[in-house]
């Protein structure tokens, strides 16, 4: 009988497959397997591009300058909402369905303090902050001490939250928002008075020292991890997943200079990001929320106050609607009462699509912002297909049912081996 640890020669098996492409073909597909998301995303993207070229006879284009401007400014949200949803559900599964609510609310408190009271621009902005942490935490005792089901409690808080908003409006819509205001969320960079020709270079010249920042933090995580002997990927992989994602940032910025910069926005995203994406990964208090979602009870009998772990989880959560909610009202230039509907499907669909468990414990940071930006590609794309309203909510809904099923079936999977 042949061995079948033995590999397979050109003299025995003449027809056998060249051993390099093989092993091309299986990086190839550890790649995918490791990037899935990444890779889906890019997928639909080129699809849309695809599709709203033959929708437009060839007169417009998704990758066009403007609407990757206005993706990223429509949909600065989700990512905001997003790494503070991923924290609750890191802790068991848990949602809070009342962030569109309070967003509504605390908009209306900065529309009503800073437009119709003409407070301080700064002063207003931590009075929201508060607002926000104070609601949070008011959610957070009930959920976090007294244990009322998240679901409920949240439930309970997007009732009250949009009653609060509409008996502070009246009904009505605040609007304008002051100029100074609106400049920290409206802007691009390099700025408006940039000469044309010079918009390019400087946009790329940013891009280029984000790609750098990018390369060396990879490089940093690698190091650390092999010497704290840490299974890694691949050399292949990471260069080729390096290669990919920074080329996405230069093509991106490439497209900010042909439009008015890089939207200011972004580097809000961008700070948020990168704080969540440390806290969660690089500190004790942040691996305490995947302890708690993996096993509470384990967790607790290793000294991890879950109490206080649910009770920062959404307080944090609370925290991050008043930003979305400052970032919102500066992009609508208007607080009305019913801002922020349905955003908190947003947020969810975002971390489970980004690869959150449902069951909680697993998820990362990254993973939520790619969910992010898949749902606002979905929300862009079916737009310029001029996609009726209620079809897009059709799909966007199949679709987080898809990455739900996935999760289910892969941890029943799990738990057979």
């Amino acid at each position: 009988m042949a061995d079948i640890n033995k590999a397979p020669t050109l003299e025995t098996e003449p027809n056998a497959p060249d051993a390099s492409s093989g092993s091309r073909g299986n990086m190839v597909l550890e790649f995918i397997k490791q990037n899935t998301m990444l890779v889906a995303l890019i997928a639909v993207m080129v699809l849309f591009q695809i599709l709203v070229s033959l929708h437009t006879n060839f007169t417009a284009s998704f990758f066009s300058p403007s609407n990757v401007t206005n993706l990223i400014a429509q949909n600065g949200y989700v990512v905001i909402l997003a790494s503070g949803m991923l924290l609750c559900i890191l802790t068991g599964g848990n949602i809070d369905l009342s962030v569109g609510s309070g967003l509504a609310f605390i908009g209306a408190v900065a529309g009503e303090l800073m437009v119709n009271h003409q407070m301080n621009i700064y002063l207003t902005v931590i009075i929201c902050l508060l607002i926000g942490v104070a609601l949070g935490a008011w959610q957070a005792f009930w959920i976090a001490y007294i244990r009322i089901p998240p679901f409920i409690v949240t439930l309970a808080g997007m009732l009250t939250f949009r009653g609060m908003a509409a008996i502070l409006l009246n009904g009505l819509v605040i609007s304008p928002f002051p100029q100074n205001y609106k400049r920290f969320f409206n802007n691009y960079l390099p700025g408006g008075d940039t000469a044309p020709d010079m918009l390019v270079p400087l946009t790329l010249v940013i891009g280029a020292i984000v790609c750098a920042a990018f390369v060396i933090l990879q490089v940093y995580n690698r190091i650390a991890k092999i010497r704290k002997k840490y299974k890694v990927e691949s050399p292949v992989i990471m260069g080729v997943r390096i290669v990919i994602i920074c080329a996405i940032i230069m093509y991106v910025f490439w497209l900010f200079g042909h439009s008015k910069g890089m939207p200011v926005v972004l580097i809000t995203l961008a700070i948020i990001v990168l704080v969540y994406h440390y806290y969660t990964s690089k500190t004790v208090s942040g691996r305490y929320l995947y302890a708690m979602g993996g096993n509470e009870k384990a967790a607790i009998f290793s000294g991890v106050d879950t109490n206080k772990v649910m009770f920062f989880a959404y307080t944090n959560m609370g925290f991050l609607v008043a930003v979305a909610a400052l970032v919102c009202v500066a992009r609508f230039d208007s607080a009305t009462p019913g801002a922020g509907n349905m955003y908190e499907l947003d947020a969810i669909g975002a971390c489970f699509i980004g690869g959150a468990s449902a069951y909680g414990g697993v998820g990362t940071v990254s993973g939520a912002v790619i969910g992010a930006i898949f749902m606002g590609v979905l929300n862009n794309g079916m737009s310029l297909l001029g996609v009726d309203a209620n079809w897009q909510k059709t799909v966007k809904g199949l679709v987080l049912l898809a990455a739900v099923i996935m999760d289910v079936v892969s941890q029943k999977r799990r738990n057979a081996s």
